[in-house]
Parts: structure tokens; sequence; C-alpha cells
């Protein structure tokens, strides 16, 4: 079906227009997940298992999908999650993303490792959004690079903590993301860029610089997909425990969020170490194939927490449908990631604005379904177990 012609009306709408808009390499980055992925698919499947009990004749005239969070007013319980290398997939792409959220009544995450800098989205934003940290071994880097956020009026920290080696992802080696690619393999690369035309001038021409915004300056080899994983590897630290947590807390006087917690064990953990809130994630997929489906460990968690600190989860979320299906097995809101960025593929800022308005109004019809008019009304009893 020519591109043009398809009238996007849900998230796997923008994934294949994103397919046919991007390069391979990137479609693939985004796209893929850790060995076979089957943690992966696991994580939409184990949503679409999950039954939602049809309630009638209530009134539902009137749905409110608001809710407060860390003193914010959100219009859902939804917020992008953060994307590495984002501003590859469409011109300066966080800085529309962050708009778009705005616009949507939503937070937006940036990367430590997005294209455009704190700085940019800063200028873009009219409101504080949130930030995104990996620990490196210089913890000297680590303190400037958060002191650049709160100068930047960030106030909410996500600390991703699930990524001490990077997973392996197979359709990036294939596709010689790290680097390690032929001669013949870089004529391939270099054909498919230039039969997306509209993608080169958008991003590869008007989009520069293409450089990691936020990093450049503490990156001192060059800015290349190579080099990036080889400052990764000298820089990401796979030492770090609880403790850098607590120090951590002591440094930031923001909201913090440990992102990537799959078990209740390390739950409870986040919540000694002083975390505002945890999100229930396997990373996408992208870390360690095999382990538990997000959803499937989130009422876990949240049982095992008894509310000492707040829910987040996010993998597999595709539609306001899941939302609420997330909502009612126990998180405050969750975090959409691939959702976003197939949106911003395919349509650039206005397709994330469309997909938020897509995802509300999946919100609206679900909760007038199931009988309920505010995301408060939303529990465990909405859930048909038999």
């Amino acid at each position: 079906m020519p591109t043009m012609r398809l009238v996007p009306a849900c998230t796997s709408d923008y994934r294949l227009l994103a397919e046919q808009c991007l390069p391979r390499t990137l479609f693939d980055y985004i796209d893929g997940g850790a060995y076979s992925e089957v943690t992966l698919a696991a994580n939409v499947a184990d949503f679409e298992k999950i039954a939602l009990k049809q309630r009638v004749l209530r009134d539902v005239s009137q749905i409110d999908t608001h809710i407060s969070l860390f003193g914010d007013n959100m219009a859902m319980p939804v917020a992008l999650a953060p994307i590495g290398m984002a501003g590859m997939m469409a011109r300066r792409a966080e800085t529309q993303a962050v708009r778009a959220a705005e616009a949507a009544g939503v937070p937006f995450t940036l990367s430590t490792v997005g294209i455009c800098s704190i700085e940019e989205v800063a200028k873009a934003a009219t409101k504080p959004f949130w930030f995104q940290l990996y620990m490196m071994k210089d913890r000297g880097c680590v303190r400037e690079i958060l002191d650049r956020a709160k100068a930047a009026g960030c106030k909410t920290l996500l600390f991703t903590v699930d990524l001490p080696v990077a997973g392996a992802r197979y359709r990036d080696v294939r596709n010689g993301m790290g680097g390690n690619v032929n001669a013949l393999g870089k004529l391939r690369a270099g054909l498919d860029y230039a039969m997306h035309a509209q993608w080169a001038y958008d991003v590869g021409v008007k989009g520069k610089p293409l450089v990691f915004g936020t990093i450049s300056p503490y990156m001192k080899d060059g800015n290349t997909p190579a080099d990036f994983k080889r400052w990764v590897d000298s820089q990401f630290d796979a030492s770090v425990t609880w403790k850098d947590i607590e120090w951590l807390r002591e440094y930031w006087q923001g909201d913090l969020i440990i992102k990537g917690v799959l078990s209740p064990e390390d739950a409870l953990a986040a919540a000694n170490a002083g975390a505002d809130a945890i999100v229930v994630s396997n990373h996408g997929g992208r870390q360690l194939d095999g382990v538990s489906s997000s959803i499937e460990m989130t009422p876990r968690i949240v049982d095992a927490i008894d509310d000492r600190l707040v829910v987040l989860m996010d993998g597999g979320v595709r539609s306001g449908l899941d939302v609420i299906r997330a909502i009612a097995s126990g998180a405050r809101a969750v975090l959409i990631g691939r959702p976003w960025i197939w949106a911003m593929g395919a349509r650039g800022g206005q397709g994330v604005r469309a997909l938020l308005s897509t995802f509300k109004s999946e919100m609206n019809v679900a909760m007038a379904l199931t009988g309920v008019s505010s995301i408060g009304g939303i529990s465990a009893d909405l859930l048909d177990r038999s």
C-alpha cells in the first residue's frame, strides 16, 4: 500500500508507515529487541491476554482521564519514554516530541543519548520535562549533566538501572550499528539511506548536527554510532549498586524514578534507597530476552511494595485500552516508547500528536464500556479473571 494513502488509525499503522519511511538500520534499531525477541513479543501478547469486564447502565456521560503525578496535572496517565537517538528518526525529533507531549498534556522524557541536548529541548519546551540518566564511571560528568538538567527546569529524573551492559540485539549486529561492517555492507547501507530521499533531506541534511547532544561534550573521539558504542563500553558503569542510588538521591533533590525494575525484591530495594517511584520495565525487551513481561510483573510488584512508592510501567503498551489494563493491574501510569517513535518516524511531531489523541480516545471508549468515569474508578475489579 503506498505510504500517502494510508491514514494511520492506530499504533500498528504508524509502525507500518515508519518501516516505509525510515532506512532499515534505523527502523530495526527502534523496532527490534534482544536475542530472539521472545520478551519483546511477550510484552505485547500478555496485554492481549488481559480481559476486562464490560459493564452497562452506568453514568459514563462525563469521562475524565486526568491524573495528578508528582504534583503535576496530566491529561491522561501516559508519558513519553526516553528514546536514544530519537533525532535520527525525524528532524530534531526530541524538540518535536516535547511540543507534542505538551500539547497533549503529558510528560516527555529526554534520553541521555538523545540527538538534541538538554538545552535545546528546554528552549522548545514551555514547562518542565523529565530527564533520563545512565550512570557513568565519571561521576563528575554525572553531576555536571544533573546540574544542566536542573538548570533547564527538569524536576523529575528517571534513572535507568537495567543497562549495566548492552543487550545482544541481533538486528543491530546484522545492520552494522556497532560499526563492524565490511565494504559491501557499507554500500548496501548507503543505498538504503539514499533510497529514503525524504528522510535523507529532512534528517540527513536539515536535521544536523546529528550528534549526541547532551553527552557530546564528553565524547572526545567522535559522534558516530561506532564512537558512541566505544564510549558506552568505556563509560557505562557495571559496578553500580544501591549505594550509588543513595548517592544519587542525596545529589538530586527532585523526583527520582528508578526505571528497569522487574522483581519485588528490587522494588523494595528502590524504596529503601529513597526513590519516589519505579518503572516496572524490561527495557522493551531490548536487554535480557526470556524474562517476564512488564505487565505480568506489575501486579506482583504492586502487591509487594504496599504503597511505599509510585509504580509506573512500560513495555508492550500499544493503545489506550492497554493503558486501562495497566491501571487496572496496579500501575499509576504508563510510559510509551515504540508507539511515539514510530509515529515520529512516520509523520513527525504531527504524528505524535495524533497518536496521543488516539490513545486518549481509546481510553475514553474503554472507560465508558467498563462503566468507569474517572481514572480513580479503575481497579482490579475491572479485570475478568474467570
